[in-house]
């Protein structure tokens, strides 16, 4: 049997971290090792304790959870799963994600609670996956430095649209999809659609703090929307998209229900409408989706790049495709702006 996955848990309040606990005790393969009222308390129970993975709360008193994560990501750098009620602070879940968190997870709002019940296996899988990760791999994202307004003024619709790049990533992404952006042109002749794994609920306020850091002009997809050039529509995958044409020949962002394979789903319908001019990139991420998709981008000539597994945060999305044989290009992280500037040479 595999050794017992430890837990630390981080959160000034007693309830939660009863609640907590005993979501997690509730599995076998999971250990709670210990509990920490805030930032302060925690870093001295990870110094002492050695957890696989640590649930973080974000409001603490003495050391909040930004803080902690600060601190610990030198001192004593482990899997940090935000469980946080701040998931509408577009400020809070940017930072914590561009600093490296494996996920950020809206809190259970309540006691032993249908909401709580709701979160409880969401919570045992984030932790369980977040144990497995390849932590030499995350990094926080040096944002750009000066007058933001003046820097990044009008950033979009000043060239016509002539490729699209279709960006797949799960759990850890966010983070990859972050630095990027900060390093990719947005005179490009292209949109970009990412989907990702990332709450529905964060969603709007981590994107309203996204396009404030980078050059691209940053929106969550919604149904209907045309696409322009130097915009980044990102979309939970909770929900599939797929590109499509609309009644003025407009190619459009659709949405609709989940879908077991949504990165398949997204990388096929923009095949369909931009033929030799989709961008298919794969980032890091958990299962075996995106290579099929990848196949029918590379059967209209399109281009196909996968994030180098080595470099990897979780490296199965990639893994998967390569091993298909559907990728024409594997990169680092830091040559993925080239790869995909020079695809639109």
């Amino acid at each position: 049997m595999d050794e017992p996955i430890k837990v630390l848990i981080v959160d000034d309040a007693l309830f939660m971290r009863k609640a907590i606990s005993e979501i997690l005790q509730s599995d076998n393969r999971l250990n709670v090792v210990g509990t920490a009222r805030d930032g302060l308390d925690g870093l001295e129970k990870i110094k002492a304790l050695n957890p696989h993975v640590v649930t973080l709360d974000i409001d603490m008193p003495r050391m909040d959870g930004l803080a902690a994560v600060r601190h610990l990501m030198i001192e004593s750098p482990v899997p940090v799963v935000v469980l946080s009620s701040l998931f509408s602070d577009g400020a809070v879940t940017f930072e914590a994600l561009r600093l490296g968190v494996v996920d950020f997870v809206p809190k259970p709002s309540g006691g032993i609670s249908e909401d709580m019940d709701k979160s409880r296996r969401q919570i045992i899988d984030r932790v369980k996956i977040a144990s497995s990760v390849n932590f030499e791999n995350i990094r926080r994202v040096r944002m750009l430095v000066g007058d933001t307004k003046e820097n990044l003024a009008p950033r979009h619709g000043q060239n016509a649209l002539q490729y699209l790049i279709t960006l797949g990533t799960s759990l850890s992404g966010p983070n990859t999809v972050i630095r990027l952006l900060t390093r990719l042109s947005p005179a490009l002749p292209a949109a970009m659609v990412v989907v990702q794994e990332i709450a529905p609920q964060i969603l709007p306020a981590f994107a309203k703090k996204f396009n404030e850091h980078v050059p691209w002009f940053v929106e969550v997809a919604r149904d209907g929307m045309i696409l322009e050039q130097g915009v980044c529509y990102i979309c939970s995958n909770t929900q599939s998209l797929s590109i499509e044409r609309n009644e003025k020949d407009q190619p459009c962002i659709r949405l609709d229900k989940a879908v077991d394979q949504p990165l398949n789903k997204l990388f096929s319908s923009a095949a369909q409408v931009f033929r030799q001019n989709t961008i298919g990139v794969l980032l890091t991420g958990v299962g075996d989706d995106g290579a099929d998709g990848f196949a029918r981008i590379r059967d209209y000539n399109g281009n196909t790049i996968a994030q180098d597994t080595h470099c990897c945060v979780y490296p199965n999305l990639t893994q998967n495709a390569i091993e298909k044989g559907t990728v024409r290009k594997v990169v680092t992280e830091s040559q993925l702006p080239g790869a995909i500037e020079a695809s639109m040479a």
